[in-house]
């Protein structure tokens, strides 16, 4: 998979991306990761990149032609791919918009800056603007290093265990399951005991109501919208929980009919 980065500062990305994971899937030629810098493509001798809005207002707005020869550039090189613009203002990133875009084999990440990019070239050639949260980074480099990051674990034979990326929170609208390792006892605090039975049938049930009871805990939201396989919802009613998880469902429904009307 190739994924293309448009920015204006190059160094910010280059110890992320050769760390970990990433670093092995680029030596094993999983991925590939090219920088283009901004700046390379800019019309004048002082590298000119942004320029003030027209209107007034604060701040600087980058300009379309370095952003425009930029992108041709990497397209004539790699292909047309996706053009992901990261954005405040993109539709929000989650697992499930993280395994579409694994499906691809070329993503090319546009990283804005500043008050943000002239809008011609986000309408001519822009295809998906994506948004990590509710808040404001100071430009889209770290934004683009998460969605490296999240698509690549998602690649075949990336991880070491490929049940991994299956088992992880959010892979299933639930959070993940607590985890423990050695010592037996630490601190005075044992570890489960249904953990030591070598019952692997036990252990999956004790693992997944615990994944239940912390995502209604911590993120309840989500449970509005989990589908459950007929032996979990027994499970779930024998220990007292889908009558919760039914109540979150009931006030979506509700909401939904609220909204449609």
């Amino acid at each position: 998979m190739i994924f293309d980065i448009l920015t204006l500062f190059p160094a910010l990305l280059d110890s992320p991306l050769n760390e970990s994971i990433l670093r092995r899937a680029r030596q094993e030629n999983k991925i590939r990761i090219d920088i283009t810098d901004i700046r390379n493509f800019s019309l004048d001798k002082h590298s000119t990149t942004d320029d003030r809005p027209f209107g007034g207002g604060e701040g600087m707005v980058m300009k379309p032609e370095p952003l425009t020869a930029a992108l041709k550039a990497v397209q004539l090189k790699n292909g047309k791919g996706r053009v992901i613009l990261l954005s405040p203002q993109g539709r929000t990133y989650t697992q499930k918009v993280a395994e579409e875009l694994s499906s691809l084999s070329h993503l090319i990440l546009v990283c804005g800056r500043y008050e943000g990019i002239d809008e011609r070239f986000v309408t001519a050639s822009v295809d998906d603007e994506i948004s990590v949260g509710d808040f404001i980074l100071t430009g889209g480099e770290l934004a683009a290093m998460i969605v490296i990051d999240s698509v690549t674990r998602l690649l075949p034979g990336v991880l070491g265990c490929a049940e991994s990326a299956t088992r992880d929170t959010f892979s299933r609208d639930l959070l993940k399951h607590p985890q423990y390792t050695r010592p037996r006892v630490f601190e005075g605090e044992a570890i489960p005991e249904i953990l030591l039975s070598g019952n692997h049938e036990a252990i999956e049930q004790y693992r997944f109501l615990e994944s239940v009871q912390r995502t209604l805990k911590r993120r309840p939201e989500l449970l509005q919208q989990t589908i459950f396989t007929k032996s979990e919802k027994k499970l779930l009613i024998k220990h007292g929980l889908y009558q919760k998880i039914e109540a979150l469902q009931a006030v979506r429904d509700e909401q939904g009919k609220t909204k449609n009307h």
